[in-house]
């Protein structure tokens, strides 16, 4: 794979942040950063992304291949592996070649039986939890780098921001249709702060977590300070 030129790669980002942006579903968001992750990063053949599920589950989200789902159905068959690692432990992980990785061994070798070699995972970051790991994948030993650790991170980033503002918006729409006093605080800052309504149902959530003090009370005292 050809290395982009820094310029080129300052676009893509750009490209990508505004699609963060756009009014898209968190799927097409995380399809553009798996993506984007092998034409942005040399030696990345495949990509996809592992989520932590409620009760245990793991959910492969994302994939430019077929590849990545089946290597995290190894994964959950044998409860090891890099994307696993990432997403309940290490920021990233990375494997030169699996045919000399120890740290998983049954997994390592059913990766390099079907021809990956290289592994290189990132943890998503959510707040106050973690949401899973973007995952690359590459089929020559010793693929990566500094510099793909660094675009590898920025590109979590983006798929991070994604997930947490659909689970912000999920949030926001149980409070609207429950708790009204938390919908009029919402929109009173949205036309203070000249924010959006994710926005605002964050700047709640954060002054609530900040103070420690319940969110409805948060709302209320917005509503107070209104006049």
């Amino acid at each position: 794979m050809v290395e982009l030129p820094r310029h080129e790669l300052a676009v893509r980002m750009a490209d990508l942040a505004r699609a963060l942006a756009a009014p898209r579903t968190v799927e097409e968001i995380l399809a553009d950063v798996t993506k984007a992750a092998t034409e942005l990063i040399p030696g990345v053949d495949t990509a996809g992304i592992l989520l932590v599920g409620d009760g245990g589950r793991w959910d492969s989200l994302a994939g430019t291949s077929e590849l990545p789902y089946r290597l995290d159905e190894l994964q959950v068959t044998y409860q090891e592996g890099p994307c696993m690692e990432a997403a309940l432990g290490d920021t990233v992980v990375r494997t030169d070649d699996f045919r000399e990785e120890p740290r998983w061994p049954r997994y390592s070798k059913i990766a390099a039986e079907i021809g990956v070699l290289s592994g290189l995972s990132f943890k998503l970051y959510t707040a106050e939890r973690t949401a899973g790991a973007l995952n690359l994948f590459g089929f020559q030993p010793r693929a990566w780098d500094s510099e793909a650790e660094t675009i590898g991170t920025v590109l979590a980033a983006h798929a991070a921001a994604a997930l947490l503002a659909s689970r912000h918006s999920d949030q926001l729409t149980s409070a609207l249709t429950t708790r009204d006093r938390i919908g009029q605080a919402k929109g009173i800052i949205m036309e203070r702060y000249h924010v959006d309504d994710v926005q605002a149902f964050e700047m709640l959530r954060r002054l609530s977590q900040d103070s420690n003090t319940k969110l409805v009370e948060i709302a209320r005292q917005v509503i107070d300070s209104r006049g």
